[in-house]
């Protein structure tokens, strides 16, 4: 990672590039060299023929034990077949990862555009800009496989549900409504791969298969947990993201996760990998394992007798490539022993093989590919760093604004004390699973930009384990014309493999922040850098505290971006993608209780299921301006179709009012909701539109108190209004699970919000009753 003396502010960092312009050194080939021509005469190398004829002859000509070294990440080289060794471990989060060994920073690729940390870009709500990263990431991605510098199959996003406010791995997720994190893997996969399905520009993969958000927790780790889900909430929620990435964004991999689900490890489970990825949900890719996760069930969970079962059961279940040397070593064991089958193993290759075709990779020499143009001069590029700052922007989220104290003014602010642990960071700003960024500029460099800073750390780092540095910041604020305190949390309280303690504030920060606050002559401003919620509920209710921003890991403009707001050259629009609780509601909530919904002694998980107090709300994000809404037109009774002859009746229970989705008529059933936007305010500014649905309980307990949509991004001038058309999906959306893990469209009254605006739909089935279940 880049230190401090490397910080480099953007238009510094353009001069500095140039250096870098040279081109880059045209890569071997992988396979199929066209100089080589005892192996290019193959049929496997023959561009015209189609794939899976290449697949199937290639496969034909290796033994067995060349077929077992291909099962893992470090898959090995076949020189009498003019096939060079892949390492298929390479990492692209938010920019190209030097976390796999796929990938090497240096030379003509000295770093990468490092884009805000996942959580933060979806506050930004904008599913174009999810798309516009995953593109400049893959271009990025591509041009350093040109150079020598990395590899193709990249073994992101991460779209497992943020559960429990405590997990480590939070900060790498799209938040906890599973509708977003849906739509978020479905965009950043489509911009990673690009648009063509027979062809891809790299190939991405959706993690952790499944019910995965648990690294160690009260002696528990996520090499021995097993997570005890019902159907319910594994179809209505943590399936949810995986089945949109997969379907809608084709994704080309999908990885099963650590933890067993009932009692079963994902990696070894046949009815989640064969029967759920592939067969119901039609993966036309490749299934791997989280990196030795085959050895994790053999060593860790005692889930088979011998080596030999283990990578037999993997395999047979559907895993095609192992990350880690496990299938490498006992596969050719369990084929002798009869516990697998050559075609078991002929299966797994055609799977990651047709994906290296698909990548061009027995294509011949990079340069003639589509996107074999693509070299140094692609890599932090002026407008690749440029989307990287407008992603910290719109990923900001104004949480208080007291009085309208935001935005300060470099004319009446000409001094601002800038203070805290986080005020003058730059690794800390790209979270976890980053690469080596282009460069930094971290708050303190972006605050100076605007006005004169007087800058006292106050405390050395997140831990804030004393006071010995309180007074100079109290001095510094009591002088200054506003003071800002950036806090918060970093990679040693939150990361993989380290789940959080608690929801406040590390160490004495909170001390810190109220003695600043009641010294500061001006306004106070506290900014919060941090993956998951902080409850900072003393901040929220003290006068004395004008404004909170929330920032995320916002990435390597980070300090440009938070700037930027402060100033108000940029409005912020971001709202949370998750739920803030206090730390009252971790009270007897183990991290291993997997359960969604609520009861009578279980608070429930989420926005959509717990219904307690909070510090902020799912969703919740202020605007130096004013929008209001206004629901122009609407349905008021929406007729729901049935597919078929049905036997009807008129049971109270709730499937006596309820539809199943299969059972209707799904595929013109969806409701548009006209909407007038209008900014009121003297500022132009991006809106982010949620519209909620709470549906009818029809006397259950276990239907979701409201559910997300529909959202939609927009920019609005001041005074500007604008009519928006919002489709609502019935079956997907307004549908629930019932307890059998069945989806449901409830009959009866659904009332859709929309900010403060409120209107309730009828849905009603055509029929006297409804199906018979």
């Amino acid at each position: 990672m880049a230190t401090s003396a490397h910080r480099i502010i953007i238009p510094m960092l353009i001069i500095l590039l140039a250096t870098f312009r040279r081109g880059g050194g045209a890569r071997e080939p992988f396979a199929c060299d066209p100089k080589d021509t005892a192996v290019s005469r193959y049929p496997f190398c023959r561009v015209a023929v189609p794939i899976p004829e290449r697949v199937k002859d290639l496969i034909g000509r290796l033994t067995l034990q060349e077929k077992v070294r291909l099962l893992v990440n470090n898959a090995a080289a076949v020189p009498r077949l003019g096939i060079k060794g892949y390492e298929w471990w390479s990492e692209a989060l938010h920019g190209v990862s030097n976390v796999g060994p796929g990938t090497k920073f240096g030379g003509e690729f000295p770093g990468a555009t490092s884009f805000p940390q996942v959580i933060t870009t979806v506050a930004s709500f904008n599913v174009s800009l999810w798309e516009a990263i995953g593109r400049v990431v893959s271009d990025e991605a591509r041009a350093m496989y040109n150079g020598g510098a990395a590899g193709l199959t990249y073994w992101s996003p991460n779209v497992n549900i943020f559960r429990d406010p405590r997990w480590g791995r939070g900060q790498e997720t799209p938040g906890e409504d599973p509708m977003v994190a849906g739509e978020y893997a479905a965009s950043y996969v489509k911009g990673l791969q690009g648009n063509d399905d027979d062809r891809l520009k790299v190939a991405a993969c959706c993690k952790h298969f499944t019910a995965y958000d648990l690294e160690n927790w009260n002696g528990t780790d996520r090499f021995h947990f097993n997570a005890k889900v019902t159907r319910q909430d594994i179809v209505d929620t943590f399936e949810v993201p995986f089945r949109k990435c997969v379907r809608e964004g084709k994704v080309a991999s999908v990885m099963c996760s650590y933890n067993q689900v009932n009692g079963v490890p994902t990696c070894a489970d046949p009815n989640l990998l064969k029967g759920t990825i592939r067969n119901q949900w039609g993966l036309n890719g490749y299934i791997v394992s989280d990196c030795d996760s085959v050895g994790v069930f053999y060593d860790n969970q005692h889930y088979t007798s011998t080596a030999e079962e283990a990578a037999a059961e993997a395999i047979k279940a559907g895993l095609d490539l192992d990350c880690g040397p496990f299938l490498a070593v006992h596969t050719e064991d369990a084929v002798k022993k009869g516990l697998l089958t050559i075609t078991h193993v002929n299966n797994a290759l055609t799977n990651t093989i047709t994906v290296q075709m698909r990548l061009g990779m027995f294509d011949g020499v990079s340069s003639s590919h589509p996107y074999g143009k693509l070299g140094p001069k692609h890599v932090c590029s002026p407008s690749n760093q440029q989307l990287a700052l407008d992603a910290a922007r719109q990923g900001i989220v104004l949480l208080k604004n007291r009085h309208f104290a935001l935005p300060l003014s470099a004319d009446h602010h000409r001094t601002v004390a800038v203070i805290g642990p986080n005020s003058d960071v730059n690794v800390t700003m790209i979270g976890n699973y980053a690469g080596v960024a282009c460069g930094y500029v971290t708050p303190l460099e972006g605050i100076k930009r605007y006005t004169t800073v007087v800058h006292r750390k106050g405390c050395d780092n997140v831990a804030c384990e004393t006071e010995y540095s309180f007074t100079d910041a109290m001095a510094a604020a009591s002088t200054a014309d506003a003071t800002v305190l950036v806090m918060g949390l970093d990679q040693s309280v939150e990361a993989e493999t380290k789940d959080r303690d608690g929801l406040l504030l590390p160490g004495r920060q909170q001390e810190l922040v109220l003695k600043v606050a009641a010294a500061s002559r001006g306004p106070t401003v506290v900014i919060l850098m941090s993956g998951g919620p902080i409850d900072v509920s003393f901040a929220k209710n003290d006068p004395r505290i004008s404004a909170i921003l929330w920032v995320g890991y916002p990435g390597q403009a980070g300090g440009a971006a938070i700037a930027d707001v402060l100033f108000g050259t940029t409005n912020p629009g971001g709202k949370l993608p998750m739920t803030w609780y206090p730390q009252s509601y971790l009270s007897n909530l183990p991290m291993t209780n997997m359960a969604m919904r609520s009861n009578s002694s279980y608070p429930g998980r989420t926005y959509r299921f717990y219904s307690g107090p909070v510090v902020y709300e799912f969703g919740h994000g202020l605007s130096y301006t004013n929008f209001i809404h206004t629901i122009v037109k609407a349905p008021t009774i929406v007729s729901v179709s049935l597919s078929g002859h049905r036997q009807t009746h008129s049971a109270s229970t709730l499937s006596g009012k309820a539809i199943r989705v299969t059972h209707a008529k799904c595929q013109k059933l969806s409701l548009v909701i006209h909407v007038d936007v209008e900014n009121k305010g003297d500022r132009d500014g991006f809106h982010t539109m949620l519209v909620f649905s709470t549906p009818p309980a029809n006397g259950a307990t276990w239907v979701p108190r409201k559910q997300l949509v529909a959202f939609e991004k927009l920019h609005l001038s001041s005074k500007e209004k604008r009519r928006l058309q919002v489709h609502v999906h019935i079956c997907k959306y307004l549908s629930v699970v019932d307890k059998l893990g069945v989806r449901r469209i409830p009959l009866g009254d659904h009332v859709i919000h929309i900010g403060d605006v409120k209107h309730t739909i009828s849905l009603q089935a055509t029929t006297l009753g409804v199906i018979k279940t």
